[in-house]
């Protein structure tokens, strides 16, 4: 079984990495260390791609753009991934308020790319898209909170926030609409599947 992982050199991505590989996995990772771009020299995701490679004879590394729509949809028809899993973003609050593009085609398209090539290439495969806790806003914050011994909790939501949550008329941060974006998106494919026209392309 083949999986294809994005963001295989972050924090969670290379977890996924380790996890399916250890389980007996062929893995395809995705990383072209837009963390050194974004946040300099030295949140570059390089040692970890390089301890990828050399722990798990079949991890594969690919030094690719998820905005690079061409390059995706060559490598999702080429690779046949049985699972795909997410994790590539541009991550930070703050940056994105600097760089909305590059933040909204992070996040956004470079997802685009992404389920349109699953759909096109390999229809049957989960698609499992990690997403963020931002995409509800600040509506969170209306949720009554109690006090207990040792920190506040939600008063009614016991076992964390339902995804039937409003993501309307609140406040987002950049960040959370390019994500929340991702995740509507992530939503359509999987539930209407639309057929492929060449001019999506």
């Amino acid at each position: 079984m083949k999986a294809l992982v994005t963001g295989s050199g972050g924090l969670i991505g290379s977890a996924c990495v380790r996890a399916l590989s250890q389980e007996g996995w062929e893995v395809v990772g995705v990383d072209n260390n837009a963390r050194a771009w974004l946040f300099g020299p030295t949140a570059t995701v390089q040692p970890v791609i390089e301890d990828l490679i050399s722990s798990f004879p079949t991890y594969r590394h690919r030094h690719l753009d998820i905005r690079d729509r061409l390059a995706i949809r060559d490598l999702i028809a080429t690779e046949r991934p049985n699972f795909i899993v997410h994790c590539a973003a541009q991550p930070s609050h703050d940056k994105a308020s600097a760089i909305p593009f590059d933040d909204f085609d992070i996040n956004a398209t470079g997802t685009l790319n992404l389920v349109a090539s699953a759909r096109d290439f390999v229809r049957e495969s989960p698609f499992c898209f990690m997403s963020t806790n931002k995409v509800y806003g600040d509506r969170p914050n209306s949720i009554p909170m109690v006090e207990r011994e040792t920190r506040w909790e939600y008063a009614e939501h016991e076992e964390g926030i339902t995804e039937d949550m409003s993501v309307d008329q609140c406040l987002h941060s950049l960040f959370g609409v390019s994500k929340l974006a991702a995740d509507v998106l992530c939503q359509e494919y999987g539930r209407c599947r639309p057929v492929y026209f060449a001019g999506d392309a």
